[in-house]
């Protein structure tokens, strides 16, 4: 009789559906950031215009872009954060100080502020400076005709003086009368 008992156990085991297998998608893994591991390389293109191939004079290019790798990748050989693994690490890579933001704070602020005010007032005084400088230049430039036109005029007072005395000395000195008719009676000596 226990044979039986163990037939519908048998049979109810063989009625039992198998388990289907249910297939749950998985999460992506995080993203990876293999700057800190590895460089990454750099391609630059170059435009080429139209030339003969040196190989084959036969054939010629067209204008083409052409690519080329410039730096191939290699590891980073830095040593990596105190965070242990570089891919999972929870502390950043250090950025470079020259795309990282100046700290802002309110004397920060008031300092620029205050150059930013000092700069002004220096080229409102350096257009001042250069509009006095200009000024300056003109008055120097008259002042230089000027002392050309009282030269000339010095040397032309000069040249008249000197005529002026030339004509006054030639006045006090006698002239010869002249030989003109007269109504004088004629000299028996003379012709």
């Amino acid at each position: 009789m226990k044979t039986f008992y163990f037939i519908p156990l048998i049979f109810l085991t063989a009625c039992s559906t198998t388990p289907k297998l249910v297939l749950r998608p998985q999460s992506p893994p995080p993203a990876v950031d293999n700057s800190a591991v590895r460089y990454s390389e750099v391609v630059r293109a170059y435009h080429i215009g139209r030339y003969a191939d040196p190989n084959d004079d036969l054939v010629m290019h067209e204008q083409h872009v052409v690519y080329r790798v410039e730096e191939n990748t290699r590891w980073d050989l830095r040593p990596a954060s105190a965070g242990g693994d570089a891919f999972f690490s929870a502390v950043p890579s250090p950025r470079d100080a020259a795309f990282s933001p100046l700290p802002v704070n309110d004397a920060v602020l008031a300092e620029i502020n205050a150059q930013k005010l000092a700069t002004v007032h220096i080229m409102l005084e350096a257009q001042t400076l250069s509009s006095a400088l200009a000024q300056f230049q003109a008055a120097l430039q008259q002042t230089r005709t000027n002392l050309q036109e009282t030269a000339v005029l010095r040397a032309s007072v000069i040249q008249m003086k000197k005529r002026l005395d030339a004509l006054e000395t030639s006045q006090e000195q006698p002239q010869p009368s002249p030989n003109f008719p007269t109504n004088e009676p004629a000299d028996s000596l003379s012709p």
